[in-house]
């Protein structure tokens, strides 16, 4: 059947983004900024995702380490790199919220980047050792108002300034210890080093065992792995402490290779083939893919909260 031409021309429209998507590539190799600690969880979760693209699309990929200040020293770096592509960051949804609020200059703002793909969330829970016999942080918090003295691990200024306030919705002051990751601070629940500390979904295996228990969910809802721990917002604090794995991209980037770079993680995430899906099922439960304008949302609902949650803190 001919097509007339305006039926021609509407087809050729609208199958144009995807020719273009598909022609997509970058003017070279791909930067990577990754701002985890070398060998934790996050780090080989983007090293995974940066190697499988690079199989499946040829597109030359350079995983670099770029930590500090909660993802800040990356975001302030990368928001300076050209928007064509061949820079992007794997940071965390405080980078971009909590953490940027709470910086008097952080180098950045939201408006800095094109939000590519977030990539999993987290299971954040409140652990201690099993053998301390705690069920939930209520009964931390009973201990504590017989004398007993309990230090709580933090990995970020927002999970500090969160125990800051669970302690004071408890009517208890926790000591509270902050360090660099959540395996730091897995690793000092299990060593002793702390009493209890928040952990975002790589104490899985250690539930499973019966060595550790989650005494709370920091999510919106109960943690797959232990409903039966009350939410924070049931024991008095109405927040979410989940976080969100996310690449970003300098502002500016096209719509084509926003679409490209994010469908192209998108593809590697969800793909149950791909040792990156097993590493992500394995550590954080499963994918959760957000791209375009439902992210670009997420940002700005986290911001509104965070700055919520900094009024608070500084209460």
């Amino acid at each position: 059947m001919k097509l007339t031409l305006p039926i021609a021309l509407a087809c050729a429209l609208a199958f144009a983004p995807l020719a273009a998507q598909a022609q997509w590539k970058p003017k070279g190799p791909i930067t990577m900024m990754i701002g985890f600690t070398a060998g934790g969880g996050a780090d080989t979760q983007a090293r995974l995702i940066a190697e499988e693209i690079e199989a499946r699309k040829g597109w030359k990929i350079i995983p670099e380490a770029v930590t500090g200040k909660g993802g800040g020293v990356l975001a302030a770096r990368l928001a300076k790199q050209p928007a064509d592509g061949t820079a992007i960051g794997m940071i965390v949804s405080e980078t971009t919220g909590y953490n940027m609020l709470a910086e008097k200059n952080p180098g950045y703002t939201e408006k800095d980047f094109t939000f590519l793909a977030t990539t999993a969330g987290t299971e954040m829970g409140i652990v201690a050792k099993t053998s301390r016999g705690w069920k939930t942080l209520a009964d931390v918090a009973a201990a504590m108002k017989k004398g007993e003295k309990v230090s709580f691990g933090a990995m970020s200024q927002k999970l500090a300034d969160g125990a800051y306030l669970l302690g004071k919705a408890q009517g208890v002051q926790y000591n509270i210890v902050e360090l660099k990751g959540g395996k730091a601070v897995l690793d000092a629940v299990t060593a002793g080093d702390v009493d209890i500390g928040w952990v975002a979904g790589i104490q899985g295996r250690g539930v499973a065992a019966g060595d550790l228990v989650n005494l709370a969910s920091g999510e919106s809802t109960r943690l797959k792995m232990s409903p039966e721990a009350p939410t924070v917002k049931e024991l008095g604090l109405d927040v979410d402490f989940g976080v969100h794995f996310m690449f970003v991209a300098p502002k500016g980037l096209s719509a084509e290779a926003r679409d490209a770079l994010s469908n192209a993680i998108k593809e590697v995430v969800t793909d149950p083939k791909s040792k990156a899906n097993a590493f992500i099922v394995k550590s954080f439960g499963e994918p959760n893919v957000i791209t375009g304008a439902a992210f670009d949302k997420m940002v700005a609902d986290d911001i509104v909260a965070s700055r919520r949650l900094l009024k608070e803190a500084s209460k």
